[in-house]
Parts: structure tokens; sequence; C-alpha cells
């Protein structure tokens, strides 16, 4: 065996990671559930945890498994397909391109934390009583954990925002969300009111054991939520780097750098906008658009409030509620006063990147911004940009293996499931899109977006009345959004009830003259009921449009019949050409490293 190999001795270290254990016996178990592995599989995983975030090559799993490196090396490949299949749904094992396997997650040894590793906290929306705005507890709770596990503070490690909200409302305890998604510590508190006062109760709670370290209270004249936010930040950051322990204890407060009236009412403006937006609902996005440009008005310094400004016009741009032409200004607007050297400025480099391939047709500038921001980790707005590019341009696997690093480290995220149904569905992956569709409508029935994608791929693969009845229960429950009527319209077409889906099609028409409403969707369904040319012409005009779901629906399955067609074939050579000229400006790298390194 060479000497530089990793070794595969059976370590009596236990391990543990994701929702996964290792003992020291060699069994693996997920909860109460053991998993059987083969020897050789049970080794590679070995090998893999004892070297995590190490990149091991196949050349050394042969030497240091097989003890030989002769052997053919699809025996390694073969190992780690079935060792992959035996560990679903958890996604461990990351291919590299050209170098080899690694795992990216963390990994414990024993029941202690890795080596200078960050304790996982997660930071559950506070609950409000009678007098809070209810906006405020989740907005304080996720500024929090932004601060803390930033570079400022590097206190914690955040847990991901969107698994903590969607756990929390089921009605899981700050116990049970800490246990599911494998955090050290769980932050929890209560907000109260009086006339004068703001008072949040924190409580801080180690998962392990369930034992409570600290409770804490901490008032704040109304009005001044920047400085609790801030002091709340300063009070755990303490205690974490101290390890201290301590009950009620009330510690000194925190200096912080005046605030004007004018600065703190932007502050406050902007957490309001910014709950109001993640709700996905027009009028809500709408609010809070004003809102965050009123808070830029009185303070042009809240680099918070442009960010959050440039994601939300993104966002509107993709749920078809704005023309992508009018967010691309919105968003150059926004970032044009933001300093390279602001906190928040590498969370735009994604938007300007869709921009710049969506709007202006430039892929290397587009590919650019993202290598730039390559660095930043899982975040809804991030991650979300960089699947919309890869499957923009086609590129299935890299955007299924984004995917599946984000689910592995967000994994109750309600829109990472229903987008890998999506992405699947794109790949021409029939079978697996219908699989992980059901399961998104399964277990985030109330989203958008999973009733949106599950209706269009269980429709195109045989399913079409139960489409219809999600088509019909999102476009009831959300009249806002246009996509819903498209997907509806879609199920009715494949359910051979094309006279109402053409009345639908007929009701976006009519209400096009009076906003903007997004088509694109509808090229499928007028394909469904045979009638290319007009699939031709929503299409032409999505492209003039700038459309951000063209180049997708260029390689929608559902255009299959629209394939040789020179109009169409002339379209998807426009793609092709931004290729070629992107390749021949920019240098990509080790592809797909960027994109798949980033996502966990």
């Amino acid at each position: 065996m060479n000497g530089s190999s990793p070794s595969a001795d059976w370590s009596p270290n236990r391990y543990r990671f994701a929702d996964l254990r290792l003992e020291t016996d060699g069994t693996l178990w997920r909860g109460a559930l053991e998993l059987k592995l083969a020897t050789e599989e049970l080794a590679v995983l070995r090998l893999l945890l004892r070297n995590a975030g190490e990149i091991l090559s196949p050349l050394e799993l042969k030497r240091a498994v097989w003890c030989e490196e002769h052997i053919s090396s699809d025996i390694v490949a073969i190992c780690i397909a079935s060792l992959r299949e035996h560990l679903r749904p958890t996604v461990l094992i990351e291919n590299v391109y050209k170098r080899g396997y690694r795992v990216s997650i963390p990994v414990r040894t024993g029941d202690t934390l890795p080596a200078g590793a960050l304790p996982r906290l997660a930071i559950v929306p506070f609950a409000v009583c009678f007098g809070v705005p209810d906006y405020l507890g989740s907005a304080i709770a996720e500024g929090a954990a932004a601060q803390l596990s930033g570079p400022e503070f590097a206190a914690a490690a955040e847990v991901p925002r969107d698994s903590i909200v969607t756990l929390a409302g089921r009605g899981f305890s700050a116990l049970e969300i800490g246990r599911r998604l494998a955090a050290d510590l769980v932050l929890t508190g209560e907000l109260r009111s009086t006339p004068e006062q703001l008072r949040l109760r924190a409580t801080m709670t180690r998962v392990a054991d369930g034992a409570e370290l600290w409770i804490d209270d901490l008032m704040m004249k109304r009005g001044r939520i920047k400085r609790l936010e801030w002091e709340l930040v300063h009070r755990v950051s303490s205690r974490l780097h101290l390890d201290g322990l301590s009950i009620a204890a009330v510690g000194s407060p925190a200096i912080q750098p005046g605030v004007t009236p004018e600065h703190a009412e932007a502050h406050e403006l902007y957490l309001r906008a910014h709950h109001e937006w993640q709700t996905l609902e027009r009028h809500h996005m709408q609010d809070a658009m004003g809102r965050l440009q009123r808070a830029i008005e009185l303070d042009p310094s809240l680099i918070a409030a442009r960010a959050d400004l440039a994601h939300l016009s993104v966002t509107q741009a993709l749920y078809g509620f704005m023309p992508a032409t009018a967010a691309a200004s919105m968003v150059r607007r926004a970032a044009a006063q933001i300093p390279e050297s602001a906190g928040n400025a590498e969370t735009l480099l994604p938007v300007l990147g869709w921009i710049r391939f969506h709007v202006d047709r430039d892929l290397s500038a587009a590919l650019d911004a993202f290598a730039r921001s390559a660095h930043l980790a899982h975040d809804p707005c991030v991650t979300r940009l960089r699947t919309m590019i890869l499957l923009s341009r086609h590129r299935y696997d890299e955007a299924l293996e984004t995917l599946r690093m984000a689910i592995q480290a967000d994994p109750y995220s309600p829109w990472l499931q229903a987008e890998m149904a999506w992405a699947l569905h794109l790949a021409g992956e029939a079978e697996a899109s219908v699989d992980q569709a059901r399961k998104a409508i399964s277990q985030h029935g109330g989203h958008d977006e999973a009733h949106f994608y599950g209706a269009m791929i269980l429709a195109y693969n045989g399913e079409a009345a139960r489409a219809v009845e999600l088509g019909c229960a999102l476009a009831l429950r959300s009249a806002h959004f246009d996509l819903g009527m498209s997907a509806h319209a879609y199920a009715l077409a494949r359910a051979e009830r094309k006279e109402e889906a053409r009345t639908l099609l007929e009701r976006l028409k009519w209400l096009s003259r009076e906003r903007f409403v997004m088509t694109t969707f509808d090229a499928a369904t007028y394909v469904a009921m045979d009638g290319d040319d007009a699939a031709l012409e929503v299409l032409r005009i999505a492209n003039e449009n700038r459309c951000p779901w063209f180049f997708q629906m260029l390689g929608d399955p559902r255009l299959q019949p629209l394939r040789g067609r020179p109009e169409f074939e002339r379209m998807r050579s426009s793609l092709r050409a931004m290729e070629a000229i992107g390749a021949s400006k920019a240098e990509y790298g080790e592809e797909p490293g960027w994109v798949v390194e980033q996502a966990g």
C-alpha cells in the first residue's frame, strides 16, 4: 500500500453525520433503523468519514480498500453508487469533477464537535404576545442568526432558516427542531410589550440532553428594534465564546454606535418589508418594495435594504409579478449605491449575474459574477439563482447536484423540494420527477411551488385528473399567482378538457390588458391542444420580454413536438451561440466545481 494513501483500517471511532451514525462495531443507523452495508461499502464510508472534507481519488480508494491499483476503475464508481443508494435520502458523498470523492457535510467523532468547528445554533422564531407586531419575532431571530454566523462575530454555524421556519410552522418544539436539524444549541424566546418597552426573554437549550443553559431578559424602549437585536447578538456571542452557563444572567449592556430616529425607523421598515416579501404574495411584495424604498431614503447606508430590494425585484420577475427588464432596472439602481467593500455586496453578485444572462444575454459576464460569489454558502436566494442559471443553460446534472447539496444542508425547505422535481423533469427523468413532485406535495401541500410544478409534472406523466385538482386548488388559494392559472390550464388540456383550458388562457389575455402577465408557460398548453403556431408566438413574446423562464422552456420535454420547427430551432441555437461566445470570453475553471462545492 502506498504510504501516502489514506488508511482504511477499522477505526474505533463513532461517527455522526446528518441524520446517521456509524458505530464502532460497523453498524450504521438512521434513528432506530439499521442500514446494512457490504464490507467494501463500509470500508469506503469509514475512509471518507475519517478524511471528511478531503478529496480522495479513485486510485487512493482502490489502494486503501482493495489493496491494489490495477483493478478496474469501475469498481470504485459501482461501490460509491451502491453506497449512495443505501444512504438515500441523505446526500453525503460529493463528486468533485475529475478529482474524486469527498464528504463535505459536518462529521462528528463520538459526541464532540470537530476540532475548530463552531456549534450549530438554531434560532427559532420568537413567539410574540399581544401588542407586538407579528413580523418582529421572526425578523429578530433571523437577523441575530445571520450576525452570529457572520464574519464580525463568527460565534456559531447557522442552521438554514427555511427548515427552521417550516418545522416551527408544523408545530415542532424548539428541542425537536434542534434534533431534526442536528443542531448543538437552540435559542428560543418570547417578545412581550408594555406601553413604553419591549421585553425579550431568551432561553438557550443544549440539544444533546435538553438542558437549559441560560435564560436572559432584555428590555428596550419601543422603536429601538435594532438596539434590541444588537444586544441579543452580543449576549449570545459572549456566552458562546466563553462557554457561559449562567442562569438569568443580565450582563452589562453592549456598546452600540448612536442610532438616529431616522435610522431606527428605516431599520424597522426594513424588517417589516423583509418579512412581507418572503410571503411571496403579490400585494405583500409590492408593499414591501415601497417600504424598502422608504427605508433607503431614510438611511442611504442601510445596505441590507438595498440587497433585499434587489432580491425582491428578481423574485417578482420569477413569479411573473413584473417584467424582467423592470426588475433589472430596479436591481441596477439598488446596486449602484453599494460599495464593493460593503458587507452585503457579495450577495448581489448572483442577482447581477442572473440579469447579465437573462436580460443582457451576456454569458461571460454572468459566469464572472457567479464565479466571484462562488464562496457564498447556501442561502435561499443565492442557491435559487445558481440553480436557475444552470437549468436555463440546460446543465441539468450540475443543477441537480447543486440542489442535492442544498437539500442536504436545508432538508425541510419547501422550494428546494419543489425545484428538485422541476429539475428532474427538465432532465428527462420522468419517473424520478413524479416521485419528487409527490414528495413535495405531501410534505409542503400549502406551498404554491409544490402545487405549481406538481400540476405540470403529473399532468405530463399521465396523472391529469390529480393535476387538475392541484391546479384548481392553487388557483383558488392564490388568485394573485398567474402562473398557477397557467399550470391549471395545462392540466385541463392534458385531461382533454380543452374548452376549459381555452377559457383560462383567454382570462390570462384579458388580465394582461390591465397589468403585466407572464404567459411563457402557456406554450406547453397550446402544444397539448395542437396549437403549435400559438405556442411559438408565446415563446417569441417571451424571448422579446427577456422572460427568465424562456431558455428553460426550450428544454422542456412538454415542447418536444416543436422540435424541428425552424423558428423553434433558431431559438434553441441562440442559447448555443451564447455558450460559444461565453466559452471564448470567460475562463470557467474546473467545472462544475464552483457550483457543486459551494451549494452545501
